[in-house]
């Protein structure tokens, strides 16, 4: 690339994420964290998380789950983009800067993987992590593989969403990481189940996330949820999309019709719906474990396996093409019905 070095630098901290190395990348649109981990020369998984979190709060569950971990980083190296503003430690956002929209964060991405280099890749996103991976897919679709979405959002906020960002915007930017806007976002992020309830402990889980958002500097937290607020329908262009989808999404999630509505509107033979019992939007923290197996079924199609299957070379290229469409049923995966459901054994509270 002939002109990366002028227009970005790349930072080494060898002490985040299990020894991810973090690098700094200047854009036209400011400054963005990515957290590598793994190996470079193995084919790439970028991951975006969603309001207010970053690689830790939103994904580190997924990856500290074993058998996922072994899938994910035995065939990919792991490119975690924070939201502008939202990594470890980050300080605040000069006000000058203009906010950026979804489609400047999307343009963000570009550049995040010109400058290390990167052609297509597979991609992972939350909730408006997974829009704007999905904007990015519509936008660049010779740059995408595949996209693994939780939760994702496809159309423009409904007035229920309008009405909650609002608050939050204004709760954000005059009394910032407050309590009450904590219990907003949680209720965003995770089921009832984990976030407790008079009779019932808050969750080790929200606990942690509550540390995190504690963290986060209002004003980069309140900068991206405008670009979120501000985010258009792009339910047409899912139409236009050539990769293969899979989504996730808890049953007991406030973005779980937008997740149907999203499916309703791919191709059927390159998507699959998960619906995963008992849990909320953050599927990858709350039940990580349930998105295994689909990931497994999803991922052999590019020919990539666990570790004690694995029989090819990791560092091979993807190749879209020797995915066949009959992998992504829930017939290949043993099962009957659509859309796939997954349900973990759970105690019954009395009424």
């Amino acid at each position: 690339m002939s002109d990366s070095s002028s227009d970005s630098i790349s930072l080494d901290v060898e002490t985040i994420y299990l020894g991810g190395k973090e690098h700094i990348v200047r854009t036209r649109y400011g400054s963005v964290s990515v957290i590598v981990y793994g190996d470079q020369e193995k084919p790439a998984l970028i991951t975006y998380p969603d309001l207010a979190l970053n690689h830790l709060s939103c994904f580190q569950g997924l990856f500290f789950c074993p058998e996922a971990a072994s899938l994910l980083l035995h065939n990919f190296c792991i490119y975690h983009i924070n939201p502008p503003g939202h990594e470890l430690g980050a300080a605040a956002i000069c006000s000058e800067n203009p906010v950026p929209s979804v489609d400047d964060l999307t343009d963000q991405i570009l550049e995040v993987l010109n400058y290390f280099g990167l052609g297509s890749v597979m991609c992972m996103g939350v909730i408006a992590g997974a829009y704007i991976l999905t904007l990015f897919a519509i936008k660049h679709k010779e740059r995408v593989l595949g996209l693994i979405l939780v939760s994702p959002l496809c159309r423009a906020p409904s007035w229920t969403e309008w009405f909650y960002n609002k608050v939050m915007s204004n709760l954000l930017y005059f009394y910032g990481m407050c309590g009450v806007l904590e219990e907003f976002l949680l209720h965003r992020y995770f089921s009832k189940e984990v976030r407790g309830s008079a009779d019932v402990q808050e969750s080790d889980i929200a606990q942690a996330c509550r540390r995190l958002l504690d963290e986060r500097q209002k004003m980069n937290v309140w900068r991206f949820l405008q670009a979120v607020d501000g985010r258009p329908d792009i339910t047409d262009g899912l139409k236009t999309l050539k990769c293969r989808t899979l989504i996730f999404v808890g049953d007991d999630s406030p973005f779980h019709s937008e997740a149907l509505h999203m499916t309703s509107k791919l191709d059927r033979r390159f998507s699959t719906l998960v619906e995963v019992q008992a849990c909320g939007s953050m599927v990858t923290e709350e039940q990580p474990h349930a998105m295994l197996i689909p990931m497994e079924f999803f991922l052999m199609g590019y020919g990539l396996y666990r570790p004690n299957q694995f029989s090819g070379s990791p560092r091979s290229p993807l190749s879209p093409s020797c995915i066949a469409p009959e992998l992504l049923s829930p017939e290949s995966m043993g099962l009957k019905l659509k859309p796939i459901k997954t349900r973990i054994a759970s105690k019954m509270h009395g009424a």
